[in-house]
């Protein structure tokens, strides 16, 4: 039988809600920072870097012209982009629960296939004019993804939401 605080740390570790939540907070902290940091090496500062982010919903002219109020709503679509990868990451670790039971494997994995879905997918899809990336970019987008999203989400998914084991 169970002791109530040994009941308490099972529900706890068991949950996907809190799994994507923390997971989507941790990696969009990291991953925002990352980039701040990265990129304000190159000269692009935070704001102007919030406001490349809006313009794949404004378009590039519209969305640096946007002031602090479009760089807001880029650090919102930031935030609901790392949701949604944390997301997407524990519900395909219940369908593949060893993606949760090895996260130092399938996290930076994972990373890298977020990395290249973003590249790939989603900004053909928004309002971002396309242009080719230079290798550097892409292996320092792909380090910052293994290291800011791809390892937190899994490391989270494996300590909150691990899934079941199948029962026989």
């Amino acid at each position: 039988m169970l002791s109530t605080s040994q009941a308490s740390i099972d529900s706890t570790r068991s949950s996907p809600g809190r799994a994507i939540l923390i997971g989507g907070l941790v990696s969009g902290v990291l991953d925002i920072t990352a980039a701040f940091v990265v990129y304000g090496a190159f000269g692009l500062g935070p704001v102007a870097l919030l406001h490349g982010i809006a313009a794949g919903i404004y378009g590039a002219t519209r969305s640096h012209g946007g002031g602090l109020a479009t760089a807001a709503l880029g650090l919102l679509c930031h935030f609901l982009i790392a949701f949604a990868a944390a997301a997407v990451f524990v519900l395909a670790s219940r369908i593949l629960p060893i993606l949760a039971r090895i996260p130092l494997l399938f996290g930076p994995i994972y990373g890298i296939a977020v990395y290249f879905f973003m590249q790939f997918a989603v900004l053909p899809l928004t309002a971002i004019a396309q242009h080719p990336t230079p290798l550097k970019f892409v292996l320092i987008g792909c380090a910052i993804h293994i290291l800011c999203v791809g390892v937190p989400i899994a490391l989270i998914t494996a300590r909150l939401a691990p899934a079941k084991p199948p029962t026989p």
